[in-house]
């Protein structure tokens, strides 16, 4: 059944008003894919979102998502909109940032992105030191694989990301940021724990230890095992890597983590790590974004920051 959309015409040469409110709540909610998910990245009640998208709508004249049951898609107007949106909003955002440097009352908010070696290994401490030398900024972290990543700074949808190499970065600007190794964690009496390294198909004999849904570690390693031909065995699923090494100390599986974390994990565990002779394993995390120059100032001191 084909559904028609009503929408009003507005007369040759008539003025569109839009507001800054107007623009991020359009984005919010086109970057959460519905109406109800934009409201609440927006703060709004859903029923004042929703008149507010309709009062947008009218003003243009057309239409700017198509309404479906998993949410909401931008219609060929609401395309348009959204590339002007960005523009529009990183601008007046790099103007309060500019602002800012003269007047302290307004802060800066950063969107860092990065894959689950970054947040969980690299960016705490170094985090800590820049939030404290700089308490007007604020950084909002979000986790996701590193082509999810890579796909949402291409679209606008953040300012600075941390990946791995292994990804196309496209029209991206990066800079080296750690070195980032994946090591097989076993008890310490295990079959595997004298070895000194093995491939990643040999490990998937064993019954693993994983990562709950949305770590980008856990998705990383499916694709790798897809690869092969094999899966992963997972009897439990648990989120954070000291979680993970108590289970695979007592042994109900192996498991796979950043060596950096295998390493504290054996300070308190009896656990052996095992180096994986994949290429894959041996990555090198990078701080990508669109363009260093256009970042805000609170943003280039991030990125100058993790640099160091």
């Amino acid at each position: 059944m084909r559904r028609r959309l009503h929408c009003r015409s507005i007369a040759k040469g008539a003025a569109v008003h839009l507001d800054l409110a107007d623009l991020r709540l359009f984005l919010a909610i086109a970057e959460a894919g519905s109406i109800t998910g934009g409201a609440a990245r927006a703060s709004l009640a859903l029923a004042s979102a929703s008149a507010r998208l309709q009062g947008m709508e009218d003003s243009i004249g057309a239409a700017l998502f198509t309404r479906g049951r998993r949410g909401v898609q931008p219609t060929p107007a609401g395309r348009a909109l959204l590339a002007h949106a960005r523009i529009v909003t990183a601008q007046v955002e790099r103007m309060y940032a500019e602002l800012g440097e003269y007047a302290r009352g307004v802060r800066g908010q950063v969107r860092l992105l990065g894959n689950t070696s970054a947040l969980a290994e690299f960016l705490p401490e170094a985090l800590t030191a820049f939030m404290a030398a700089h308490p007007q900024v604020d950084v909002d972290v979000e986790e996701g694989t590193s082509l999810e990543i890579v796909r949402s700074l291409l679209a606008g949808n953040g300012e600075i990301g941390i990946v791995t190499d292994s990804v196309d970065f496209g029209s991206l600007q990066t800079f080296p940021f750690r070195a980032d190794r994946l090591v097989l964690v076993v008890p310490r009496g295990h079959a595997l724990a004298r070895r000194r390294k093995l491939g990643f198909a040999e490990a998937l004999q064993y019954d693993f230890i994983g990562y709950t849904r949305g770590v980008a570690l856990q998705e990383y390693l499916a694709e790798h095992a897809s690869r092969l031909g094999l899966r992963i065995k997972a009897r439990a699923r648990l989120r954070g890597f000291e979680a993970v090494g108590g289970m695979v100390e007592r042994g109900l599986g192996v498991a796979v983590m950043p060596e950096s974390a295998a390493l504290r994990c054996r300070q308190s565990m009896a656990l052996a790590s095992v180096h994986l002779s994949d290429a894959w394993a041996v990555r090198q995390l990078t701080l990508c974004m669109r363009s260093f120059a256009d970042l805000p100032p609170y943003a280039r001191k991030l990125v100058e920051h993790l640099r160091a």
